[in-house]
């Protein structure tokens, strides 16, 4: 069985997507949407039988797809996963899901009405150096964590617009919070602080804060802080550090340090996890076993609500509880 499977969105994330399904066997990329009816087309000029399309709903009633990447900046979800759900067809979503909650709550109702497969691209989960954290983790106790995300503003102009991208928590430091969540556990409460320090000075219509600090409470107990900002041209960086009763967890991009009294023992990503979450997505497709999904749309909705209160405890002075 060939499967047949349609990209939202062609930019970076939509491109390499389509790119590594196209070396897959028995996958086939048949279909494109974009902005425009062009982009649409110059996207699928580069895959054999390929076709584009300007709007989901032409794509969908043009070509039997099996599944639908979903790649798109957060203002623009929700059209398209109503799509999807209403034509039962399954997909997986780039991160993050939404601007707000209301959105995705009225999408992941219909989800689970039709015990849709779906998958959310938190790939910090299928990395190497995580999967060895939870297993290091079993035998100690984390006490708290630190995470962060720094960097750089992102040249798209929708991004430094609260209502293109909500922000750096939830578009970027998302990852950072899915992960405490998959290591440690649920967060039950958040307390935000977020700052205007510099970039809106030097840029054009920037809505977003530049610099916050997060403070989680954790049900287990262990409380943790991130913080991020795309405010600095270098030293750019994303992990996240767990403290536990015998040294220190480091999870980053290249994989995972582990520092033990008198003992440090590094584990260097081997796999890709672009691919581990795709061959994950396509045997749930095929089989119908959704285990191998690390990150379902119902999963990624925890996460997203943990940024949107975080959003709304800086714009308030507040803590909130999940």
């Amino acid at each position: 069985m060939t499967l047949q499977i349609g990209i939202i969105g062609t930019g970076w994330f939509g491109m390499m997507h389509a790119e590594k399904l196209a070396r897959l066997d028995g996958v086939k990329v048949t279909a494109f949407t974009a902005t425009s009816q062009q982009k649409a087309d110059v996207a699928a000029q580069r895959f054999e039988g390929a076709k584009g399309y300007d709007s989901v709903h032409t794509m969908l009633d043009d070509r039997k797809l099996d599944a639908v990447y979903v790649c798109v900046p957060p203002f623009a979800h929700g059209e398209i996963e109503a799509a999807l759900v209403e034509r039962g067809i399954p997909f997986l979503v780039e991160k993050p899901i939404a601007l707000d909650n209301e959105q995705p709550t009225a999408i992941l109702k219909g989800i689970t009405e039709k015990k849709l497969i779906t998958s959310v691209g938190y790939h910090f989960r299928y990395m190497d150096g995580t999967a060895r954290a939870r297993e290091i983790l079993r035998e100690r106790t984390a006490l708290m964590s630190l995470g962060y995300w720094m960097g750089s503003m992102p040249g798209v102009s929708w991004w430094r617009k609260m209502e293109g991208s909500a922000g750096q928590f939830v578009e970027q430091t998302t990852h950072i919070v899915d992960l405490l969540r998959y290591t440690v556990g649920e967060v039950s409460e958040v307390y935000a602080a977020y700052g205007n320090r510099y970039m809106h000075t030097i840029e054009d219509g920037v809505t977003v804060p530049d610099v916050g600090t997060v403070t989680l409470k954790l049900e287990g107990g262990t409380v943790a802080t991130i913080s991020n900002t795309c405010a600095i041209p270098a030293g750019d960086k994303a992990g996240l550090h767990i403290y536990t009763n015998k040294g220190v967890l480091e999870l980053g991009h290249g994989g995972l340090v582990d520092i033990e009294a008198g003992r440090k023992t590094e584990y260097a990503n081997q796999s890709d996890p672009y691919e581990l979450e795709n061959d994950a997505f396509l045997h749930a497709l095929r089989t119908g076993d959704t285990s191998r999904i690390l990150s379902s749309y119902e999963d990624a909705y925890r996460t997203h609500q943990i940024t949107i209160a975080a959003n709304e405890s800086a714009r308030t002075g507040l803590p909130i509880k999940l």
